[in-house]
């Protein structure tokens, strides 16, 4: 007869000299910067392990993280560090079991997982031994943590929405464009707004402006190429990395730029969406016009692959969305044909005809060359007119003006601030060189404060970009030039500003048997006369392929 041993592990006796791994946690990050929870309960355990006479060999601190759940790394690699083979320790001890988790099914667990690998878990403050009567008071004691912790929590986020309804920061990260002010100290709390930061501000806008209307040597820019663009002229984050995708569009569909700031909207773990009566709106000056914020939303969802297919605002066909069949409403579509030379042709024809035959329309074709050549020269000679032209360069100009206005305003201030920082800072070292005051602590703190603002005011200075004042008087020639090179980009220019300037202004073109009806919006017609009007349907590809596996679309 053949006997199996199973080895199995058992849990130490308590009575000789032991190895100790020891765990310390605090639930904040506050709590581990003020270095006094930590420092105390490592100060406690190695004393209680002294007077056992165990040996510390491991030692685990975990500086702000909450015991409510095991996503934390210190914890993790203790967990795994006593199931080791070569059992590093036999006992792991806390200073009490909140330190350990305060859940009472998840420390439950971990005390089944750790008794399995042979540790126990021991509190110093909460000294339990392992009979079903003090197994039951360990469990108790469980759940008043998990209850005292929810409890906490309530108390904790109803103060921060009361703080929140009154306008305050509650400390999530700060959005591009936006620092933190201290504007009162109540006790020794100190509370804090925030405020526009003017050099981060300024990438901001031109975010939102490169995406709506470029850079002015090609159209509006999609967001890969617009963080491209920012990449590749040296735009940074506040951390100093490179923009990625994800960070660009969440700062283009980022709402506190208008000035809406929502704090409690989601919740921090699952990061679902809370019911609109528990979120607390809080008013932060706006960068962005909401005019333009909403424009830029417009684009988005129209650049959405699910709205608008890719081929419309990249492809190849001028008219690719806008003819349609006066028959019956449908799409013309490109087909091609073939004369008995070989010559191939290409055709608008009713997508319907297509489909169905003459039972759903009689159809109708026209070279696709044609139909372009007309609407083109249609639209150049109606809208290109110089009484047209003249006033909306007028327009243009005022509008210049008032920007080149607004531009100077903000560089007198910003010198202002320079020197007035310079002046005071020239006071301050003059009163320490003639022995008039010390350099203490408080003088250094504003002397740095000082060198801060004018170092801030001095690089807004140097982002700003001056613009060249608009003559006061359109001359005639630059008309005839703007006419000119308008009507040469419009006719014979790329397919992509082609088809952007279309889409800007026309809604649809209409092919009937002996008339083509060119549908638009005049509102659009000065904005996209000068190369403004092409924001709704830029030249950037709205959506790309799907990675295949098989690489065969991906060579």
């Amino acid at each position: 007869m053949t006997h199996h041993i199973r080895k199995a592990r058992f849990a130490p006796a308590m009575d000789g000299p032991h190895r100790v791994g020891c765990y310390l946690r605090v639930s904040t990050g506050r709590q581990a910067e003020s270095d006094l929870s930590i420092p105390d309960q490592r100060k406690q355990v190695h004393a209680f392990c002294a007077a056992k006479g165990w040996l510390v060999v491991g030692e685990y601190v975990e500086p702000g993280a909450s015991a409510t759940d095991d996503n934390r790394p210190a914890f993790q690699k203790m967990i795994e560090r006593a199931g080791d083979d070569d059992h590093p320790f036999e006992v792991i001890v806390v200073h009490s079991y909140s330190r350990f988790f305060r859940d009472s099914f998840g420390l439950e667990m971990y005390v089944r997982r750790l008794a399995k690998a042979g540790v126990r878990l021991i509190s110093i403050t909460q000294e339990l031994g392992d009979d079903p009567a003090q197994v039951m008071m360990r469990q108790v004691i469980a759940l008043f943590d998990e209850y005292q912790s929810k409890e906490n929590a309530k108390h904790v986020l109803r103060a921060m929405k009361e703080n929140a309804r009154q306008g305050f920061y509650r400390g999530s990260p700060v959005p591009l464009g936006y620092t933190v002010e201290e504007v009162e100290k109540r006790g020794a709390r100190i509370k804090k707004r925030l405020a526009v930061d003017s050099v981060e501000a300024e990438t901001v806008e031109l975010i939102f402006r490169l995406y709506r209307h470029g850079d002015g040597t090609f159209g509006p820019l999609g967001v890969k190429a617009l963080t491209c663009w920012l990449n590749e002229r040296g735009h940074r984050t506040r951390a100093g990395a490179r923009f990625g995708v994800a960070t660009i569009h969440g700062i283009l569909t980022n709402r506190v730029y208008v000035g809406e700031w929502v704090f409690n909207r989601r919740c921090s773990k699952t990061l679902a969406e809370k019911p609109k009566a528990e979120q607390i709106p809080i008013s932060v000056p706006a960068i962005i016009d909401p005019a333009e914020f909403e424009a830029v939303q417009a684009t988005l969802k129209a650049h959405n692959p699910r709205a608008t297919p890719a081929r419309v605002v990249t492809g190849p066909i001028l008219l690719t969305g806008l003819a349609t069949c006066t028959t019956c409403n449908g799409p013309m579509t490109l087909r091609t044909g073939t004369s008995k030379s070989g010559k191939v042709h290409r055709y608008y024809s009713c997508s319907t005809h297509g489909r169905m035959g003459r039972t759903g329309c009689t159809g109708r074709s026209i070279r696709m060359d044609t139909l372009d050549t007309l609407v083109t020269d249609h639209l150049v000679t109606e809208l290109l007119q110089p009484d047209r032209l003249r006033a909306t360069l007028a327009s243009l100009w005022s509008l210049r003006a008032e920007e080149a206005t607004q531009v100077d305003g903000r560089v007198a201030a910003l010198r202002g601030e320079v020197t007035g920082a310079d002046e005071k800072l020239k006071r301050l070292y003059r009163m320490v060189e003639e022995g008039l005051t010390d350099l203490d602590e408080i003088l250094k703190e504003r002397l740095a404060t000082l060198k801060q603002e004018r170092d801030r005011a001095k690089a807004a200075l140097d982002r700003i970009q001056v613009a060249e004042r608009p003559p006061a008087e359109i001359a005639p020639e630059l008309i005839e030039r703007f006419d000119r090179l308008m009507g040469e980009n419009v006719t014979m220019g790329e397919v992509a500003f082609r088809k952007a300037w279309l889409q800007a202004i026309v809604d649809r073109v209409e092919v009937g048997a002996n008339v083509i009806c060119i549908v638009g919006d005049k509102a659009s017609v000065e904005a996209a006369i000068t190369g403004r009007g092409a924001s709704n349907v830029a030249g950037v590809r709205s959506s790309v392929r799907k990675w295949r596996t098989r690489h065969d679309s991906n060579v």
